[in-house]
């Protein structure tokens, strides 16, 4: 067994909606039947119990080792505490090769599940011993390292309930919520309106002191100090006992409380002066200490929070009982999980001896030992949820501490005997407003039950009904995907919305590129999603992306699909017939949002196929009025797009709008046939968007089909009385369909300049001149600036076999290099003749045939 290839496919792609890795797995002849390889099965199943049945539900025929992997993939990651339940293994058309389908909930930990899975089934084919438990461990363990933390964690899961979409900006907590205009970020429990300076103040104990007590908020006396001996003579004057805390930390760390002696100070001087160069000295206030969290003006949570302690039982020590409770599994480094781990650091052994203690101390059955005083969870603290205690006049103190930093969400630590009354009566006070705070403690208290801390953050970032996305369409297809999508984004962009656009030429924001080359893939659609100026995204969306790297989103609007169309890449990543193709680009309109709409081409059956497929609705277009699915559409009372005379018709039951092709000047008076069907999808599209019908209008009648506005899609110019017209077509329809169309120009003689992609099959290329030969007089060819794998000469030769039989006397000539070629043609003009030139270089092309003319001017 060997596995050649993984893919990550990070979003709905050709096999599920889920995140997975696909892998191409070759197989030995024997290990194609695991049934025959004698004991294997047994082997791995003892080395792997939970492996499962080796067979899905509905599997049939003979089980390989690539499902053996898959198996062992997925049931790796589930009994590692990966919630993941997706796998698919299909035979390619090459014998002994698979494509091995696997979900994951993180990259890293479902590749390394893979690493492992191939381990495994590796030991059990050689009868090797596999080391189970530390496979385990190892992606138990860097799944912990690589998964969100529970505070982002939590606040994403309230997203995604939301129907908000999500995307990991870092492999921190730095988190994206909805797209372009319509985001929002947060890092932690930090959001994008959190003020970098109210987090510093924040961090500052000592101005945050000042503040609150501005505000007239109870807090405890105290000042920064210099040194050990200056921390002496403060708690001295405050009197003890006091509190020892960094002027500038979080998170608990290097805050001691309830010191009494010279010794204990020292050791927690020491410990705060490793976390910040200065250190204060405040009271300690007797009681509890509470958190509560505050999420814009509102107390959402709150919980009383116990230092980290051990209950004696006359028998074991204190590091025994330490050892007791940190094999509790809720609790872990960091934070990770519920709880944290306790340790007998220098400041546990000085609390232990202020209780006359040591960690080898055995404390009487029943004896409270305080391990440390300050009670956060990241110290090993508890917490007992009292939210539905806190007394009003409690959470407005807290709601304005957290206004007076400035802060939108924070966490308020008070200390008193309880929330039940007022701060003021029971002599409480804030002892500190953490920027950031952490959420375990009001997610999954100790006591008591959790709270919705997550969806008050997201509540608080979007209004009740605002998902954070924008109009998204999605277009696929083989030919006319460019030009639709070009054409329904300038209709977006006079509706008065700021449009991302990505196509085969580049990625524009705003009708300015910011990116070049063919970026219809979906790392392109990312970044306009990503975009903060971007009022809605109109999406090319290849083939080559959705089957590397699934979708760039998780559903559209508007999923439109042009046609389907032969030499589309096939022979491709196992794509090898139409029917292939189809299921691709059919992939867009299986993600098409429960409100939204697909537009369908009627007259295309694979594409009608596809309406089935539709979670929303369906808006079929044809240039047949009377072609029978869209009679049966319109029949249901759907909506539909046709052309009836000499106007494009869009008609739901009794009302239409007639738009006259003589105002739509892509077709040119409704003679370019294709045209007609790209101007067809984008109103569909539109008007599926909700688009005004005016603003429709105003789209078709502006657009204009230049060098400019649509480059390399039949622009059309005049030289020296010749036409020339300038398309990227590069395929046999496409091809097909530009012929069609020039044959309603009139012209004396007809010139083309041809060269052919060399990762296409050797019948599409040849299919392409066999068309060109029948339709033109002279055929001049090139050889393409990449052949794609090809040697020299060799496209050129296909091109001349496609020639053969043609039913003109074509005169053909071979040309090194496009511009030379476009420069030959150029020369054997005369007025009224007609020259196609299909471009490779589109930018480049343009600009050299725009040199030309001016010329000849």
């Amino acid at each position: 067994m060997e596995v050649t290839r993984i893919r990550a496919l990070r979003g709905p792609n050709l096999w599920s909606r889920h995140t997975s890795l696909e892998a191409l797995v070759r197989c030995s002849a024997e290990e194609c039947h695991v049934t025959r390889m004698s004991g294997l099965e047994a082997r791995l199943r003892a080395r792997f119990p939970e492996i499962g049945a080796l067979r899905s539900i509905g599997d049939e025929g003979e089980i390989s080792i690539a499902h053996a992997l898959a198996f062992a993939v997925l049931g790796l990651q589930a009994q590692a505490g990966c919630p993941v339940t997706f796998m698919h293994i299909a035979q390619t058309v090459e014998s002994g090769l698979y494509q091995v389908v696997v979900e994951y909930t993180e990259e890293a930990v479902g590749r390394l599940a893979f690493e492992l899975g191939e381990a495994l089934c590796r030991a059990a084919a050689e009868n090797q011993p596999f080391d189970l438990d530390a496979a385990l461990f190892r992606l138990h363990e860097l799944d912990e390292d690589v998964r969100l933390g529970p505070s982002t964690a939590a606040i994403v899961q309230a997203a995604v309930t939301r129907g908000i979409p999500y995307r990991r900006l870092t492999d921190g907590s730095l988190v994206q919520f909805g797209w372009g205009s319509r985001q929002r970020r947060i890092q932690a429990a930090e959001t994008d309106h959190s003020s970098a300076i109210a987090e510093s103040i924040a961090q500052d104990k000592e101005l945050t002191k000042k503040l609150l007590q501005a505000a007239g908020v109870p807090v405890s006396v105290g000042r920064s100090v210099s040194d050990k001996d200056d921390a002496w003579a403060a708690a001295c004057a405050i009197g003890l006992p006091v509190v020892v805390k960094p002027r500038d930390g979080n998170q608990g760390k290097g805050v001691t409380v309830n010191i009494v002696t010279r010794d204990h100070l020292d050791i927690a001087y020491a410990a705060a002066a490793e976390i910040s160069s200065e250190v204060m000295v405040e009271g300690f206030i007797h009681g509890h200490d509470h958190r509560l969290f505050v999420v814009g003006k509102h107390v959402i949570a709150a919980a009383r929070r116990e230092p980290p302690h051990v209950i004696g039982d006359g028998i074991h020590s204190v590091r025994m009982l330490v050892d007791q409770i940190n094999s509790d599994p809720r609790r872990s480094e960091g934070h990770a999980t519920s709880l944290s781990r306790i340790h007998l650091d220098d400041i546990a052994v000085a609390r232990l001896a202020v209780q006359g203690m040591n960690p080898d101390s055995v404390p009487s059955k029943g004896e409270h030992v305080t391990l440390r005083n300050n009670a956060n969870l990241s110290t090993g603290g508890t917490a007992t949820d009292v939210t539905d205690d806190v007394h009003p006049e409690v959470a407005a103190r807290a709601v304005e501490a957290a206004q007076m930093i400035g802060l939108d969400i924070c966490g308020v630590d008070v200390v008193c005997e309880s929330v039940h009354k007022p701060l003021e009566e029971q002599g409480g006070g804030i002892v500190e407003v953490n920027a950031a705070p952490g959420l375990r403690m009001h997610l999954n208290p100790s006591f008591g039950k959790g709270r919705p801390v997550g969806e008050a953050i997201i509540s608080a970032m979007f209004a009740d009904g605002d998902n954070g996305r924008i109009p998204l369409v999605a277009v696929a297809g083989t030919n006319g995907k460019t030009t639709t999508v070009r054409l329904i984004a300038h209709m977006l962009t006079l509706s008065g919305k700021r449009v991302g656009m990505t196509n085969s030429d580049g990625v524009y924001i705003e009708r300015r590129r910011i990116d070049s080359g063919d970026c219809s893939g979906p790392k392109s659609a990312r970044n306009v999603l990503l975009h903060p100026d971007v009022d809605a995204a109109v999406l090319e969306t290849a083939r080559g992306g959705i089957l590397r790297e699934g979708l760039a989103f998780d559903h559209c609007d508007v999923a439109v699909v042009t046609n389907i169309g032969r030499g589309d890449h096939l022979g491709l990543n196992y794509i090898t017939t139409v029917a292939d193709l189809a299921v691709v680009k059919r992939v867009i309109v299986q993600n098409v949002a429960p409100n939204g709409t697909a537009v369908l081409n009627a007259a295309d059956p694979m594409v009608v196929q596809m309406a089935a497929y539709c979670p929303g609705s369906v808006i079929f277009f044809a240039r047949d009025m009377l072609h029978p699915v869209i009679a049966t559409h319109r029949a249901q009372g759907h909506r539909a797009v046709f052309v009836n005379a000499d106007a494009i018709v869009a008609i739901q039951g009794r009302s239409e709008c007639r738009i006259p092709l003589a105002e739509i000047p892509l077709t040119r008076n409704g003679s370019i046939g294709f045209q007609i069907e790209n101007a067809m999808a984008a109103i569909a599209a539109a008007w599926a968007l909700g688009v005004p019908w005016e603003t429709i209008c105003a789209g078709l009648g502006s657009f204009i089909n230049d060098a400019a506005t649509a480059p390399g899609r039949f622009n059309v110019f005049n030289y020296r009385g010749a036409t020339l017209i300038a398309d990227y077509g590069h395929n046999p329809d496409a091809i097909l369909a530009l012929v069609k169309a020039i044959e309603t120009m009139p012209a004396k003689r007809r010139l083309v300049v041809i060269s052919g992609a060399g990762d296409r099959r050797d019948e599409d290329i040849r299919q392409q001149t066999q068309i060109l030969g029948d339709a033109f007089d002279e055929v001049i060819l090139y050889q393409d600036q990449c052949q794609r794998g090809r040697a020299d000469g060799e496209v050129l030769a296909l091109l001349r076999e496609g020639l053969t039989g043609a039913k003109r006397a074509v005169a053909v000539d071979a040309i090194n290099g496009e511009f030379s070629a476009i420069d030959n043609a150029l020369a054997r003009l005369s007025p009224g003749d007609l020259c196609l030139i299909l471009i490779d270089q589109v930018d480049e092309a343009l600009a050299h045939i725009a040199q030309r003319i001016a010329e000849a001017r």
